[in-house]
């Protein structure tokens, strides 16, 4: 290989944005409103617009973003919230953190989304919401979702950390539902230089409370209308999501136009099981993620090749240690406990080419038909 092969290539985006970047980091110094400057406003006007929502809270983070979204909505002790065992631990944890229950229902086996057909039979009189998590960049079946927590009177939050750009039924992730959340982690498809978030509603009143949890429950200075947290996102940080806003659909569709380029070079493969993005939708690939039999030794290959992966995620939430007795599961959860021993990330980025996506391929195919060692997370 000539050159190194990056997992995510933050460094090429910023060598194409750099004047951007940094004029707007440089207009933050010179005005020196480090907290809630004017770049706050803008970012959420511009995001608002963006999403085609009435309001966006920019956070701290996207965790920040669901835990301020489950206290406007009022969720609290004695309370349940229907989600995924499939995803990051933050899904689960902002539902412990205010109190209340998680409750794992299983996800579709090839999407690996929530499997909206299993959430009904979760729910209880103590359900209070729903959080579905758009996976890897794909937003979950949200207008069943909605239609099915609208008869039971109970709120959908979408955990849009991965997916913030893409689109379901010609509308954008983050403006499919009651509350959507986004991260702006910096891995993620609009990503800053260090942590962020937003909240996404077109609840006049659930933006209000919002903004006061944002600055510890205040509705104007020092005077305090609820408990909230200091959950604002720094003015620098908002600075660079606006340079990188600025280019953002042409890294949208070099993001499809990656995730395609994979797909076709694996389509033949009888050894690598592809993700599947329904046809009503797209996916803005926060991770291109396989599935194969053989994982740690396909893993060891691809390392010894030079070529980066990452796995997620390795052991499902209702095995970890910090949930498993804190949690209700609802039915089987097969598929989440077999995808977990399976899924693999490779490469993805905007920056990413033909060859480079070619040479990943060609390692991952040699990789994948090799005999299987045994792979994947095992019961605590």
């Amino acid at each position: 290989m000539s050159t190194k092969i990056e997992f995510i290539d933050l460094k090429t985006q910023y060598s194409k944005l750099r004047e951007t970047v940094n004029a707007r980091i440089q207009a933050v110094l010179d005005h020196g409103q480090y907290i809630m400057g004017p770049e706050v406003a803008e970012l959420e006007t511009k995001l608002a617009q963006f999403a085609s929502v009435q309001h966006c809270i920019t956070v701290s983070s996207g965790t920040e973003a669901l835990l301020i979204a489950l206290m406007a909505l009022g969720v609290g002790p004695g309370d349940e919230v229907i989600t995924t065992p499939f995803t990051f631990a933050a899904t689960a944890e902002v539902i412990a953190l205010v109190g209340a229950t998680p409750v794992f229902v299983d996800i579709e086996p090839d999407t690996c989304n929530l499997d909206v057909a299993l959430v009904g039979a979760a729910i209880t009189s103590r359900t209070k919401a729903i959080i579905p998590v758009s996976l890897y960049g794909q937003v979950a079946d949200m207008d069943e979702l909605n239609a099915l927590a609208a008869e039971h009177g109970i709120a959908v939050i979408e955990d849009a950390a991965q997916s913030f750009g893409a689109t379901y039924r010609d509308r954008r992730s983050c403006g499919t539902s009651q509350i959507g959340c986004a991260s702006f982690f910096p891995s993620k498809p609009l990503g800053c230089y260090g942590d962020g978030g937003a909240i996404f509603t077109n609840s006049d009143e659930l933006a209000r409370i919002a903004r006061q949890i944002r600055v510890h429950g205040q509705e104007k200075r020092y005077y305090h209308a609820r408990i909230g947290v200091g959950g604002r996102m720094d003015t620098l940080q908002c600075a660079v999501v606006l340079a990188k806003l600025e280019c953002f659909d042409w890294e949208i569709e070099q993001r499809l136009l990656a995730g395609q380029r994979y797909m076709a070079m694996m389509s033949g493969s009888n050894s690598i099981a592809l993700p599947v993005v329904r046809p009503d939708r797209n996916c803005v690939w926060a991770q291109f993620t396989v599935q194969v039999s053989n994982r740690d030794a396909v893993v060891d290959a691809l390392k010894q090749a030079g070529i980066p992966t990452a796995v997620h995620y390795p052991i499902p939430l209702h095995w970890q240690p910090a949930y498993k007795d804190i949690s209700r599961i609802s039915g089987s959860l097969d598929n989440a406990e077999r995808v977990a021993a399976q899924v693999l990330s490779l490469p993805m980025h905007p920056y990413i080419d033909e060859a480079t996506q070619r040479e990943i391929v060609d390692a991952l195919l040699a990789a994948a038909h090799r005999p299987s060692a045994g792979t994947g997370p095992k019961r605590n």
